[in-house]
């Protein structure tokens, strides 16, 4: 595996530089995603005028976790946006705190993963805007922000994903990738995304990033959404309180690493992976098809430190649907409000979850009953999008079950939330671990190219492998403020 290639294309990298500076393109460092007041005021001053959604290249620097959260005009805040599980709606003891990816740039994180995608490819000049196109494989929320970034980066795009993912993606998608490729199945049918990228690279202008295997999703993950959460967590624990872990749902496994990061700075912190029941690949080797759009895709991806993962969960994706229909209907919210008296403003933030967010949350819900988990610990999550992309989802799910109620809103939180419990998880031993491990090889080494040599290093040599990934942050922001330099818009602002 190794580190990602930084080695600079002379051709490429002066045709992107005229590229930015005709398009008035500047490129935020990894450093001022994690921390904002790096960020000059002259861009600041531009941000005050631009929405969130706006295809600028101003939105550049609103990839990061500590926007307002505002559709338009907001700068940054101390404390990511996030939302508290209450006992009263999770039925465990212990502190849930879900990040929300609702206030990026798409209303999702991934468009910051994709990102540390295409950096390093734009600042070194690999990727060729002049000549390359950039295709981005994905179940939906990856190909977007792919598509968004190629945008604001002056960049052609490709975006490749499921013909089953909803129809808010396709839709949005219409008016930012310059090609939609929809392939056969849904959110779990992967393989036949990966076929199409083979065939596309028959072409030598389509230049793939495959987020499964792309060593800039961890390195963005580990050093922004990592440092997010740790921040996260000082900022609201209370005395006595103690961190106990973080659960993701693996989609591309990026989030992962941001758990690689949370446990080097607590130790003792347990580290979960999520994926739907009707898909247990990491559980027990399993396949299916399921509707938690965003995650579980019949493979490990290659970006996945399994050696570092400490519990499997499957989360069924009935429980996510009928969640999703609680918090977002009236008579959901009718239901949370009186019956179990959450204030207007948190009812407000749960429309912040999306499918795989609730994923994420009845993960953490899992681990804290299998853990025993008291009100002196504290879980973290992130929220991958909110309900906005799932709009079309809640219409779908009253038109299968009916007329909803305020008695369904309560049949579904007991039994879709409340009535969780420990089964369909696996603490993982190191036996088991590298069993999920070695799954890699199917995918990577027999169909994808990758070898066999680096599959191993990825096991046995952390130093050189994941550990060198993280560490290329800096080594990257070098490169990025030499093109800003050399683009020359800032210092005219």
């Amino acid at each position: 595996m190794g580190k990602i290639d930084l080695s600079i294309n002379k051709e490429g990298l002066r045709h992107n530089i005229e590229k930015a500076r005709e398009n008035h393109i500047v490129i935020p460092t990894i450093a001022q995603m994690q921390d904002p007041s790096l960020i000059p005021e002259k861009i600041k001053d531009k941000l005050t005028k631009t929405g969130l959604w706006d295809v600028d290249p101003v939105n550049l620097f609103r990839i990061n976790w500590h926007n307002e959260a505002k559709e338009s005009g907001g700068l940054y805040q101390k404390v990511p946006n996030y939302v508290e599980i209450p006992s009263a709606l999770s039925g465990v003891k212990c502190r849930i705190l879900a990040m929300s990816g609702k206030w990026f740039p798409t209303g999702c994180h991934k468009v910051g993963a994709s990102f540390g995608c295409l950096a390093p490819r734009l600042v070194t000049g690999q990727f060729d805007a002049t000549y390359h196109h950039a295709v981005w494989p994905s179940t939906g929320n990856y190909c977007r922000g792919g598509a968004f970034n190629s945008k604001l980066l002056a960049c052609d795009s490709v975006a490749i994903l499921p013909q089953d993912m909803s129809k808010e993606r396709f839709d949005w998608l219409k008016s930012i990738a310059g090609q939609i490729i929809a392939t056969p199945g849904c959110e779990s049918n992967v393989k036949e995304i990966f076929d199409k990228t083979w065939e596309l690279k028959q072409d030598p202008s389509m230049m793939i990033f495959n987020q499964f295997a792309e060593m800039g999703n961890p390195l963005w993950h580990y050093n922004v959404t990592g440092y997010a959460l740790a921040e996260l967590y000082e900022a609201v624990k209370k005395p006595g309180q103690r961190f106990a872990g973080a659960c993701f749902t693996s989609g591309s496994a990026g989030t992962m690493s941001a758990g690689d990061l949370l446990k080097e700075r607590y130790p003792y912190a347990k580290l979960g992976v999520g994926e739907a029941l009707q898909c247990p690949t990491i559980l027990d080797n399993g396949f299916g098809g399921h509707r938690i759009e965003g995650i579980g895709d019949k493979h490990i991806p290659w970006v996945h430190n399994v050696k570092n993962t400490d519990m499997a969960i499957a989360i069924d994706d009935e429980d996510s649907q009928r969640l999703l229909r609680l918090f977002n209907t009236p008579e959901g919210q009718k239901y949370l409000k009186e019956g179990l008296g959450l204030d207007d403003g948190l009812i407000e933030k749960l429309t912040w979850m999306g499918i795989s967010g609730i994923a994420n949350v009845l993960c953490c819900i899992k681990m804290a009953k299998y853990y025993e988990l008291t009100e002196d610990d504290i879980l973290v999550t992130v929220l991958t999008d909110s309900a906005v992309m799932y709009k079309s989802r809640v219409e779908e799910l009253n038109e299968l079950h009916g007329a909803y109620s305020p008695f369904e809103a309560e049949k579904d939180h007991a039994l879709h939330m409340l009535g969780l419990k420990t089964d369909s998880l696996l603490e993982l031993t190191y036996a088991e671990r590298k069993r999920v491990h070695n799954l890699k090889y199917y995918t990577w080494v027999e169909q994808q190219g990758m070898n066999v040599e680096d599959l191993n290093a990825q096991w046995y040599d952390t130093a050189n492998t994941w550990d060198a990934v993280h560490a290329q942050a800096k080594e990257l922001d070098e490169l990025i403020d030499a093109f800003n330099d050399e683009v020359g818009i800032l210092k005219n602002l």
